[in-house]
């Protein structure tokens, strides 16, 4: 009786303790890491199914094979959970502002062992290096380590201004990069619209975190993280807030017709969903320049994220138009639906 209670008790530790690494994933991220990571591997199966060169450098098929669905399926899985794996080395470097600014996550509240979550994070990437290794494409693993290091840099970069937002756009990029290099062999790894594709997916996910600072402001300031919030106050953020949500927009239309930067001809539904992305880019400053601070400025996050996403499935439909508007739509639910189960704004 005695080494059953144990044994019951040793349980329900572990399912309290899954529970709660499982909620400090906050899998509404997950579409970041996933649809980014998508980028690569939708393009990559574009490259490969090329009868032949289509007259620019950018789609040239040499070596590229179509990649099978038992692999493409990995790697989704791999994509989708990256964020919540590393999200958890986040929240324990990010325990002092956390204490502020949410002051419920299970890590601050002792509901999660830091370093039991921890040791779980690395068990689990250290599963991912060893299927990217064996079973996918070995040089994947550059991306996924420089993702895995950036995140680590990302959490002491956001004190100093816009060096945190640049160091998160380029660790998601890590994702793109990862999802291409992981789909098959290849012989030319970067041309001047995989490069472009990579830039537009740091300065999308770059500006989504700019915003998400709103909401840690008080818990930045009083920790000395000199966010582009801290460093420069709310009134004007309020402002740049408005301003910002532009770029993503003015800097693909600058590289598509003023540098040629991607050498892939517009389609109908990458025009409509780019549109329909400009729309909650813009609504996602709008949002921040009302609600700056307080209640609503944590549910205007939700906004941010869908026009991340939504922006990042807009790509997908540059050279698969049906794949991206799928993505778009399914961002669009499943974004807001997750992030439903998470109303807590202390945690």
């Amino acid at each position: 009786m005695v080494k059953l209670a144990l044994n019951t008790i040793s349980n329900l530790r572990t399912i309290i303790f899954l529970r709660a690494y499982v909620k400090s994933m906050r899998l509404y991220y997950s579409f970041i890491t996933g649809i980014a990571g998508w980028i690569g591997v939708s393009y990559y199966q574009f490259v490969a199914t090329q009868e032949s060169t289509i007259g620019t450098s950018s789609i040239v098929k040499s070596v590229e094979v179509a990649t099978s669905g038992e692999k493409k399926l990995v790697i989704l899985i791999i994509l989708f959970l990256a964020w919540g794996i590393n999200q958890i080395v986040n929240d324990f470097l990010g325990r002092k502002e956390d204490r502020i600014n949410a002051p419920e996550r299970p890590m601050v509240t002792g509901e999660l062992h830091p370093i039991r979550a921890v040791l779980l994070s690395l068990f689990l990437m250290s599963v991912i290096t060893v299927i990217t290794y064996l079973y996918l494409e070995p040089i994947a693993l550059i991306p996924l380590f420089a993702g895995a290091l950036l995140n680590v840099v990302y959490e002491y970069a956001k004190g100093y201004g816009i060096l945190g937002n640049i160091t998160f756009g380029v660790m998601i990029s890590m994702c793109g990069l990862f999802g291409f290099l992981a789909s098959g062999p290849m012989e030319t790894i970067f041309t001047k619209s995989r490069i472009s594709a990579l830039v537009l997916i740091a300065v999308l996910n770059g500006l989504m975190t700019y915003y998400t600072y709103f909401k840690d402001y008080i818990g930045d300031k009083a920790t000395g993280k000199k966010t582009i919030i801290v460093k420069y106050g709310i009134e004007k953020n309020k402002i740049l807030a408005i301003i910002l949500s532009f770029l993503p927009s003015v800097l693909f239309i600058a590289s598509y017709f003023g540098f040629q930067s991607f050498e892939i001809e517009l389609n109908n539904t990458f025009i409509i969903l780019g549109i329909l992305t400009i729309f909650l880019q813009v609504w996602t400053g709008f949002l921040f320049f009302k609600n700056p601070q307080g209640e609503m400025t944590y549910y205007s996050l939700v906004t941010n994220f869908r026009s991340c996403t939504c922006g990042q499935a807009a790509i997908i439909a540059l050279f698969s138009p049906e794949l991206g508007m799928l993505l778009f739509l399914c961002s669009y639910v499943f974004v807001g639906f997750l992030f439903n189960m998470h109303t807590n704004i202390k945690a």
